[in-house]
């Protein structure tokens, strides 16, 4: 059985049975019936939420998933040898992999190109590498992808503003192995609010800063207002039209129970209607609550709530980090 699997089991009987202690058990009276107690939570939206978070465990533990993120190596020179080896001229020096892996070099105006080390068992998005190789970044429709130690660690090329660095993953990572598990305010109905998307002009985009000093302009559809306790609130979706919703925001819980620099939520494109769910439930961590090697953006003004969302994932807890 799997680590996510098994993990997502043990989740998912906790969460059951803290459900059935809460309404009394299986048998007897419904306790919604007695006077003053608690009405039973809807199991079908327990079950709905469990599906979520047993999801979301397993892409975290995927082997090239976040927890598996073990390096980040800004490129500063015009060529830098990469490799584990301590001694042998490595300008780039990861933490697994082969002593000597090969060569990155720039090509023209902020290009690059991989030269492989003669003799090392390397791939290329899947396919066997034999010689030098333009690399794509992650903004390129085909990021490149190189493999090595037999498809456990994975390079590939990010850009950051006009910076450029290579971003290492490997199964075999401790933050991985020793994942201490998620946790969750217990799921309730209250925090699935309907709000009403408002949309801005065409090309409106918005400035988001990032955990390493960048900024960059993301496109700025439109905002959701909701209302929470009788007041009005706002968030500022990201995103381009026909896919999700996206929003990076921080709260009252923020470094109180939740992630210090906020969390992440998605919500489906509104329909003709402008109605949007948000599922503060779904609200999570992002990548850089488990690797000090992510480039995580960060909630802009516009997105910091004046509220305790006192649902979603809480501050993740490591062994190792």
């Amino acid at each position: 059985m799997s680590i996510a699997r098994a993990a997502g089991i043990a989740m998912g009987m906790a969460l059951l049975a803290a459900t059935l202690a809460a309404c009394g058990g299986m048998g007897g009276a419904d306790p919604a019936d007695k006077a003053g107690a608690t009405p039973r939570v809807d199991q079908a939206f327990v079950a709905e939420q469990q599906a979520w978070r047993n999801q979301r465990l397993e892409e975290l533990l995927r082997p090239d998933g976040w927890t598996s993120l073990v390096g980040l190596h800004w490129l500063e020179l015009k060529a830098h040898y990469l490799g584990s080896g301590a001694r042998i001229g490595n300008g780039v020096r990861f933490a697994f992999g082969p002593e000597k892996m090969g060569m990155i070099a720039r090509e023209g105006a902020g290009g690059w190109s991989f030269i492989p080390e003669s003799g090392v068992a390397l791939t290329l998005n899947g396919e066997p590498l034999k010689g030098r190789v333009a690399l794509r970044n992650d903004h390129d429709a085909e990021p490149s992808v190189i493999g090595f130690d037999e498809g456990r660690g994975q390079v590939t090329l990010i850009r950051r503003g006009d910076r450029d660095a290579l971003r290492v993953k490997y199964a075999d990572a401790a933050t991985r192995l020793q994942f201490a598990g998620l946790e969750y305010w217990p799921a309730d109905p209250s925090w699935r609010i309907e709000g009403r998307f408002i949309a801005h002009p065409p090309g409106k985009t918005l400035p988001i800063g990032d955990i390493v000093g960048t900024r960059s302009d993301s496109p700025n559809p439109g905002v959701v207002e909701f209302e929470r306790d009788g007041r009005l609130f706002r968030l500022e979706a990201l995103g381009e039209p026909g896919g999700e919703l996206f929003f990076v925001l921080a709260d009252r819980t923020s470094g109180h129970g939740s992630y210090p620099a906020g969390r992440f939520l998605e919500a489906a494109w509104p329909g003709a209607d402008g109605k949007v769910v948000l599922d503060f439930n779904r609200a999570y961590n992002p990548p850089c609550a488990f690797t000090l090697f992510a480039t995580c953006p960060l909630p802009p003004p516009e997105n910091r709530l004046d509220l305790a969302i006192a649902a979603g994932e809480k501050n993740y807890v490591a062994p190792v980090h």
